[in-house]
């Protein structure tokens, strides 16, 4: 590659990385540890050849527009929700993501969030911190066993199928509710296809592991909450809208259910007002695939998906391939 291209990277990510990428591009990185202002990355789109960007990017129909050099957009991320594929596919930007790469540390995070609502463990770390500690108590901080439970996972795409998986440790009955029924989850957990309503009622334990879609908005609001045991733990690692927070909230303080942890939230970052005094909720800043090797894994494989889109490759996790055809009529 003779050509150095003029890159602007929306904020750092793990160094090998960045290093990779300025082997072959003359890159600008946001040098703030936050998400960029409107107008900021509006201007600093203009003129490159790629972007890289975040889940934290709102990359809609003005950013694209603003961008009318960049032959890509490479998302640090899995999910895509944050961009308008359709639109950058009419303008001939290619846009890619990170899947696989994050699986297991997310299906781990889902894991680590229910046993920290089943057995109290944030709770219980604040009491002793504050000093309240004055010796084992038979009433003390009584949690949930997880062992021989019921539980159900509802999205069984790479994510659920891994945390899913690793229930078999515990003796789980699982059952699941997706879009079809998916044999392969099947055969590799022993789980049972159910309606979602099903699910709700019979679970111990809920994990959401669905993509962010109009259909999946507010999946689960108040009316799947009354269906849930009083005793039942949800727990959320997909997207924040997937759950009513305000709904949520409700169910928590009324003794719907009983707990729930959550990784992500509605309005990201900000968090459904009394949400943070709840004890029976066990709340995470957005880390689930927070790893050093699996952030850096996911920092590599978007310099590789730009770096080929750059050089006028279909990227290998290409969101919009049509957009090559597209570029060369606009």
């Amino acid at each position: 590659m003779s050509k150095r291209w003029n890159v602007y990277v929306t904020r750092e990510i793990p160094k090998p990385a960045l290093d990779m990428l300025a082997q072959y591009c003359d890159m600008e990185v946001n040098p703030e540890d936050c998400v960029l202002k409107r107008e900021v990355l509006l201007e600093k789109v203009q003129g490159r050849d790629g972007v890289l960007c975040l889940l934290t990017d709102r990359i809609d129909k003005e950013v694209l527009d603003a961008a009318r050099d960049a032959v890509i957009f490479s998302n640090y991320a899995v999910g895509f929700d944050n961009i308008d594929v359709e639109y950058a596919s009419t303008r001939g930007i290619l846009i890619s993501n990170t899947p696989g790469v994050l699986t297991e540390a997310t299906a781990e995070m889902a894991w680590a969030l229910l046993f920290a609502v089943a057995r109290r463990v944030v709770e219980s770390d604040r009491y002793n911190r504050e000093g309240k500690f004055n010796g084992w108590g038979p009433l003390h901080f009584l949690g949930q066993n997880v062992t021989g439970k019921t539980l159900g996972v509802i999205g069984v795409g790479r994510i659920g199928t891994s945390f899913a998986k690793k229930a078999q440790g515990f003796e789980m009955k699982i059952l699941y509710s997706n879009t079809r029924v998916n044999a392969d989850f099947e055969a590799q957990t022993g789980g049972k296809y159910v309606d979602l309503d099903t699910l709700l009622q019979e679970s111990d334990f809920i994990s959401l592991h669905v993509p962010l879609s109009p259909k999946t908005k507010h999946l689960i609001s108040g009316r799947e909450l009354k269906l849930m045991k009083k005793s039942a733990i949800l727990i959320n690692t997909s997207r924040g809208p997937v759950v009513d927070e305000k709904a949520l909230v409700k169910a928590l303080k009324e003794g719907e259910i009983w707990g729930a942890g959550l990784d992500v939230y509605e309005k990201e970052p900000e968090i459904a007002p009394g949400l943070a005094e709840l004890n029976n909720v066990v709340m995470c800043p957005h880390i689930a695939s927070a790893t050093e090797e699996t952030r850096t894994k996911m920092g590599m494989m978007a310099v590789e998906n730009l770096l080929a889109g750059l050089g006028g490759k279909i990227p290998p996790n290409c969101l919009n391939p049509e957009a090559i055809e597209r570029r060369g009529k606009n």
